[in-house]
């Protein structure tokens, strides 16, 4: 089993198990919104004078709803956190809509840093190193104490590698926004739609949107060090292709594991039941 086989089979399993909890909230946040339909539903079918005074109600309460903003204000939404579930990265998320200057050279250099050293950072290569080992992954590594700590480094020198490429090298090269801002309205398809397109459309230290080199650019770039310090039959043009699309693949289901994030904490350890307007 090729390395990068490996690497992405758990990371898209990580994902996975993340997202599965954001089609559940999707689905609640449609009881949410169908409730004030099924209440209008029984308004009408009721006596004719109670009927028009409650559709008067209701366009009075409809005209107030039309002159009020079309969103919260961020300090109403759930915001981000440093971490997710205390134990993932996730220094680049931003609330929606919050206001934030433009990115230094210095912040894109700490950024890359706490993603690749911080102590949570290593959760992932340790995790991906005991799975690629029990799947023989890279034969050539071995096994037991040793061979767990051959795939561990390579594992985080992967993650560290790409990190500073698509973190700071080259969004300093092509002046980029390293950050992901949340969508943070709308449906479940809509928001994550939105969170895929990340991966190919990012903003500009000016604020413009532009194309993502820095993950197109910077996770090839990545993938291509990589064989560098891998046996020589990992080395082809084929597996480090495969692990270039692999690896902007997995960025992007991490930008939708971001986007949705703060619903989860919210509904996992705050219990509270958003409104139909939170979305």
């Amino acid at each position: 089993m090729p390395h990068w086989f490996a690497r992405h089979s758990m990371s898209a399993a990580l994902v996975a198990s993340f997202l599965i909890p954001c089609g559940r909230l999707a689905a609640q946040q449609g009881a949410i919104v169908a409730e004030p339909a099924s209440s209008s539903a029984a308004a009408l079918s009721s006596d004719p004078l109670e009927s028009s005074d409650s559709q008067a109600a209701q366009q009075s309460s409809q005209a107030g709803a039309s002159n009020a903003p079309a969103s919260q204000s961020p300090s109403d939404r759930a915001p981000q956190t440093r971490r997710i579930l205390g134990i993932i990265p996730n220094f680049r998320a931003i609330t929606t809509d919050e206001k934030v200057p433009a990115q230094t050279v210095k912040e894109k250099f700490v950024t890359a840093s706490e993603d690749s050293f911080d102590y949570s950072s290593i959760f992932i290569p340790a995790l991906l190193a005991a799975y690629s080992e029990g799947t023989n992954a890279t034969p050539e590594f071995g096994h037991g104490g040793v061979g767990y700590g051959r795939y561990l480094w390579h594992a985080a020198v992967d993650q560290t590698s790409e990190n500073y490429m698509v973190e700071f090298a080259v969004p300093v090269i092509t002046h980029e926004d390293t950050r992901y801002y949340t969508l943070g309205r709308g449906g479940f398809w809509k928001r994550a739609g939105y969170a895929v397109s990340r991966a190919v459309v990012t903003r500009s230290d000016s604020g413009k949107e532009v194309f993502n080199a820095s993950e197109v650019i910077g996770s090839g770039a990545s993938a291509g060090l990589s064989s560098l310090y891998y046996p020589s039959r990992e080395r082809s043009f084929g597996n480090t292709g495969k692990e270039w699309g692999l690896d902007v693949g997995i960025d992007a289901a991490s930008f939708v594991a971001k986007e949705f994030w703060p619903d989860s904490n919210h509904w996992l350890f705050h219990g509270a039941k958003p409104t139909a307007a939170t979305r």
